[in-house]
């Protein structure tokens, strides 16, 4: 999809939170100047993915989807915040990459990176989205769930092989998440991008759930040499921010 086709997408949605009981998609051409065939195929895309629904009457109103994502964007920005200052020292402890992540629905949205100066080139950025089962911060949130959770989650997702060494058989991975539960922490050993080898753990709140996961990335080489540093000192800040967030262990 085009940049100009984002920004009308973006537009639609945003002149149909002025009208909480909904717009026709003629309503909806008129008054953002557009042509009906292109605001057509606009919110006929937008209702397909569920961030639009259209009523009994014809007309389309923001859909459910974007109540979940407005609450995890309000919970990103407060975790987010607490977080950085452990981050930071977390990055420049191990001289690697630090991402913090938040679950939205069934996937991973990465809201922070902390660049070390020989931090290695890698698809994850704030804002993107990535599986939970191929990366080592979706797994510490599958790991750390409520079983049920965990198991509505994994009986939805189509395991892809994404590299040579992504885990796509479901026994396998779940016994993975099994001992990255007794353990403590996760790992993704180049299974979502070749050549990063990650070690996460999670983030809980007050009430004991996994509100974030934050990770430290690197080239596998240099990540397993100091394995049990980089497991020390990732558990320790995951410790540090879960207690900022009401955790008590």
């Amino acid at each position: 999809m085009s940049v100009k086709s984002a920004k009308r997408a973006l537009d639609i949605m945003e002149i149909l939170s002025h009208f909480p009981r909904g717009l026709t998609i003629n309503e909806v051409s008129l008054k953002l100047g557009l042509p009906q065939s292109s605001t057509f195929n606009l919110i006929k895309t937008l209702t397909q993915e569920g961030y639009l629904y259209q009523d009994e009457l014809k007309k389309y109103r923001l859909g459910a989807k974007l109540i979940n994502l407005g609450t995890v964007a309000m919970e990103s920005l407060d975790i987010h915040q607490i977080s950085l200052p452990y981050l930071n020292v977390l990055m420049e402890r191990m001289n690697e990459t630090v991402f913090m992540s938040v679950l939205s629905g069934n996937e991973l949205v990465y809201i922070a990176k902390i660049l070390s100066n020989r931090s290695i080139r890698t698809t994850a950025e704030p804002g993107h989205v990535k599986p939970l089962y191929c990366t080592g911060l979706g797994k510490a949130f599958l790991a750390f769930m409520p079983e049920e959770e965990r198991e509505r989650l994994l009986d939805g997702m189509t395991l892809k092989q994404i590299t040579p060494r992504t885990v796509t058989d479901r026994k396998e991975l779940r016994s993975q998440l099994e001992t990255f539960r007794e353990q403590g922490y996760s790992i993704d050993d180049e299974e979502n991008e070749e050549g990063l080898y990650c070690v996460a753990a999670p983030i809980f709140d007050a009430r004991r759930d996994v509100i974030a996961a934050i990770s430290v990335a690197g080239p596998k080489e240099r990540m397993t040499i100091r394995g049990t540093e980089v497991i020390r000192d990732l558990l320790s800040t995951s410790q540090a921010i879960s207690q900022k967030t009401g955790f008590i262990q």
